[in-house]
């Protein structure tokens, strides 16, 4: 009996003393609010709507305009729009990091301090790529943030962001790092901080910490089908936010570098149709003509393996290290073309907007077609005048997709077949002798052009 009675008081004390240890390993925020707090503040925005007309849904022209003018109920000339966010003080003398989207359009910026004290805000630039806003209060013996390095966050490490979700000032949210290098359609210059943090609208724009108490990120982005937070919200990497924040201040605005080409993100299969053993890298689907990377020799289905040193493990990482690079820079790019590595220098050039590229023809009915077996497609070659229109050399165009293995890899018909891997399609027979020579089974790449835009589709070659 006594020794159950031990037993059990030492099973007791060894459950207490386990709780009493995972007790100290949760994270205590108190200080790390109390001294950073202060530095976090509110942005509320007032943007003037002007209405073109009394009555939106009625033109001036209608016969009943002026009945409803004079008659109808009155809509205001002008009106007012305002949205709240968050941001942070970088420096005494009165700059403030936010989003761009939480300025943008506006016509009045009011920057609250949490001890209440409001002033007039001027916006120094925004880039709209990267989603940051430098803003400049007059103000000096300002409490500022330590910026910390989003490099050496690790997966799983405590985070805390601070922001005014709703307008409620100074709320405090903590969660976890979900994942790092994250890339969001249609933002390809920065690798996201994803984290389970509640984030809500009006904390965009405000600091992520982590439990040094040092800014890693800017809360900007959430994915949610409710309007609330989640568990998906998403932080622009401080280091990329101060680069583009730098400039701003310098400048007003920010330069990037390009090298004009179009990629694709490289997969198992067209790894193995180019002869990689894994597949990392970026592909090229086509080069601009006169660009930076055609003056140094890159050249269609190439695979970008390195920048500057750097590898580029998939192709998102691409533009993000380009962009980095200050216009006129030479820079080595070791490259894979035709089952072999080489190196090239480009001289990066600086961004521009992209131009508009000539529309796709249409095939006429009298053209006759071919059916290619292997492929599972039919084709048909182009006429001088349509290679003109689409400012293409050589191609052919699909017809018809008949093959299993062609419609999953995602080919339809109006398509331009331009080439198989490295070598460009001018002809049937030239398409027919290729595929001769390629053992079935095995995936090929090709070069397809739709629309505007071209890209390599892996498609496995049936028997012959």
């Amino acid at each position: 009996m006594l020794k159950k009675l031990f037993a059990r008081l030492a099973l007791f004390m060894a459950v207490c003393f386990s709780f009493s240890i995972h007790a100290k390993e949760l994270p205590d925020f108190t200080e790390l609010v109390e001294s950073q707090g202060a530095a976090v503040v509110n942005i509320s925005t007032t943007q003037v709507i002007s209405n073109a007309q009394v009555f939106p849904n009625i033109p001036e022209g209608d016969p009943f305009f002026e009945f409803f003018r004079r008659f109808g109920p009155q809509v205001p000339r002008e009106q007012e729009s305002q949205s709240l966010g968050s941001g942070f003080i970088i420096s005494a003398d009165g700059y403030i990091m936010t989003n761009a989207h939480v300025v943008d359009h506006a016509d009045k910026i009011t920057v609250r301090l949490t001890d209440k004290r409001e002033y007039s805000a001027k916006v120094i630039g925004a880039d709209k790529r990267t989603d940051v806003a430098l803003l400049k209060i007059d103000a000096s013996g300002l409490p500022k943030i330590n910026v910390g390095d989003p490099n050496k966050l690790k997966v799983g490490e405590w985070v805390l962001a601070i922001g005014s979700p709703f307008g409620f000032d100074n709320s405090v949210t903590a969660g976890i790092v979900s994942a790092k290098g994250r890339s969001l359609p249609q933002d390809n210059f920065v690798p996201f901080i994803q984290t389970d943090v509640a984030i809500n609208p009006g904390n965009s724009g405000g600091p992520l910490f982590n439990m040094n108490g040092e800014v890693v990120g800017i809360n900007s982005q959430i994915i949610t089908r409710s309007g609330g937070s989640m568990g998906l919200s998403f932080a622009i990497p401080i280091d990329v936010a101060t680069q583009v924040a730098d400039q701003l201040r310098t400048s007003g605005k920010v330069t990037r570098g390009r090298i004009g080409v179009t990629i694709q993100e490289m997969t198992r299969e067209l790894a193995e149709s180019f002869g990689l053993s894994k597949p990392d890298g970026a592909l090229i689907s086509s080069v601009e003509k006169g660009g930076a990377a055609d003056k140094a020799g890159i050249e269609a289905s190439d695979v970008i393996l390195k920048f500057d040193g750097k590898p580029v493990r998939n192709s998102n990482e691409l533009p993000r290290m380009v962009a980095a690079v200050k216009p006129g820079t030479r820079v080595n790019i070791e490259l894979w073309r035709k089952g072999a590595a080489k190196e090239v220098v480009v001289v990066v050039a600086e961004m521009i907007e992209p131009g508009k590229l000539a529309s796709a023809v249409k095939k006429s009915a009298e053209d006759e077609s071919e059916t290619i077996a292997r492929l599972g497609i039919a084709v048909s070659e182009l006429s001088k005048e349509q290679l003109q229109e689409l400012q293409i050399a050589s191609g052919l165009l699909i017809e018809e997709v008949k093959g299993a293995a062609a419609r999953a890899a995602g080919l339809s018909q109006g398509d331009v077949l331009l080439s198989i891997g490295n070598t460009a399609i001018r002809s049937l027979a030239q398409l027919n002798d290729f595929l001769k020579q390629v053992p079935p089974g095995r995936n090929v790449a090709l070069l397809v052009r739709r629309g505007n835009n071209a890209s390599y589709i892996a498609v496995k070659l049936d028997a012959k």
